[in-house]
């Protein structure tokens, strides 16, 4: 909301100019510089974002100095603790926690969509087998537009549900398509007497000569994943989506944007990343030489996974993810597992290393994904698949509370110009 405070703007030479000063729930009370380019003449530089916000949002909200992280005003513990990712997937659609029957109804509802188009998967013929499963994600998942184009009248608000059920629900089946084609084992067809996310385990790891039993400790530990990862309010790859979204864009596209953008080291691709670094390292005998390396300022090397841009604190999510951690480890009996005993050593180190603790760099929730990944079974590169689907939930909120936004405009972000002043083309015959 729009308060009464103004912010004052003075310029050499000019009139002092006031702009608005709007307030949120939580979080820092924002300039309304809208109306600042044709007061002033003036655009704002900030590379980044660091400093703006570029929409209003209802969805998400973190506070990073508190490590605080917030779906529609429920802490992202109380979640994790008390509701599985469909729930958490109605909540943020809906702005609600579903009841006991509205629960039940949309987890039919999702069933219903879990099939893709049979033609679909003529699709992954198209890639090579050893092709990234992010590459034929970008592919397959912008091609949907391609084959479910009956309801694409987003100002329809039955048309978005359809849109957001059927992306949701063919996200794991998908996915593990991927999986599949990449090791050169049979499509597994989804099994609707399953819940979400055994669902998603047997269509990875089920084959069609055996009945598939999910494991019940690994099942609750990645559905944990997909509610943490479900939404992070307007990171790069959300911020990607709303922007593709913004031109009017289908949202399988819009998706397939987004998937894009996670695939980055930097954002979503950073768990794959600690699982090479792990691999890297190889033995806990060699913990001391590396944790040196990642104090030398003069050195490359960096500790991936731990740290993080948003999270001054520790990250809410890792101090989940870390109790998940010790419960799918001891399930798999893994604690001496060589891989594992090294990521141990590392997480000890750092928090207890007066570097490490001074620089809040803690161990985040990539650190720990990568690890309960790593040991259920996942594949390393199939890392930021799991990510893209339970993100899947965030971008199409995301998405669908942009188009319905009045204020809406398509994204047309401006810029500080640094190159050649205007000249005139010399005719080639004169150029030295």
């Amino acid at each position: 909301m729009t308060t009464e405070r103004k912010a004052i703007l003075t310029i050499d030479g000019q009139a002092p100019v006031d702009f608005p000063i709007m307030s949120p729930t939580h979080g820092n009370d924002c300039v309304d510089i809208r109306t600042l380019g044709g007061k002033t003449g003036l655009f704002t530089y900030d590379s980044g974002f660091l400093s703006t916000a570029s929409c209003k949002s209802k969805i998400t909200f973190i506070d990073g100095d508190k490590g605080e992280l917030l779906y529609r005003g429920y802490p992202i513990e109380q979640l994790a603790e008390n509701c599985n990712f469909l729930e958490v997937t109605y909540l943020l659609k809906n702005g609600e926690l579903p009841n006991a029957q509205q629960k039940t109804d949309f987890e039919s509802t999702i069933k219903k969509h879990t099939m893709v188009h049979e033609q679909l998967t003529k699709f992954y013929s198209g890639f090579r087998r050893d092709a990234h499963p992010m590459a034929v994600m970008t592919g397959v998942v912008g091609a949907l537009s391609a084959f479910y184009h009956d309801a694409m009248d987003f100002s329809d608000v039955e048309h978005r549900n359809v849109s957001f059920n059927r992306l949701v629900a063919k996200l794991p089946t998908i996915v593990a398509m991927a999986y599949k084609y990449n090791t050169g084992a049979p499509f597994m067809y989804p099994d609707n007497d399953l819940d979400y996310t055994a669902n998603f385990m047997r269509m990875m790891f089920g084959n069609p000569c055996e009945k598939y039993v999910p494991n019940p400790v690994l099942v609750n530990a990645l559905d944990t994943i997909f509610t943490l990862h479900a939404d992070h309010e307007q990171n790069a790859s959300t911020s990607t989506v709303r922007l593709a979204g913004s031109s009017g864009a289908n949202p399988f596209a819009c998706i397939a944007a987004g998937i894009a953008c996670l695939w980055g080291p930097a954002h979503g691709g950073a768990n794959e990343a600690c699982l090479q670094m792990l691999e890297e390292i190889g033995d806990v005998s060699k913990v001391g030489e590396y944790i040196n390396r990642a104090k030398d300022k003069n050195d490359s090397f960096k500790l991936m996974g731990f740290g993080h841009r948003v999270y001054k604190n520790f990250d809410p999510r890792a101090k989940l993810m870390r109790k998940v951690c010790g419960d799918v480890l001891a399930e798999l009996g893994l604690q001496n597992d060589r891989l594992f005993k090294l990521a141990m050593e590392l997480e000890k180190i750092a928090l207890e290393d007066p570097y490490f603790v001074e620089k809040k760099l803690y161990p985040n929730v990539d650190f720990y994904s990568g690890i309960v990944q790593k040991a259920i079974g996942i594949p390393t590169e199939m890392f930021t698949c799991i990510f893209a689907l339970a993100r899947t939930v965030g971008w199409m909120t995301q998405w669908e509370e942009m188009i319905t936004d009045p204020e809406y405009k398509i994204g047309r972000p401006r810029q500080l110009y640094m190159g050649a002043a205007k000249r005139d083309v010399v005719p080639l015959a004169q150029r030295g």
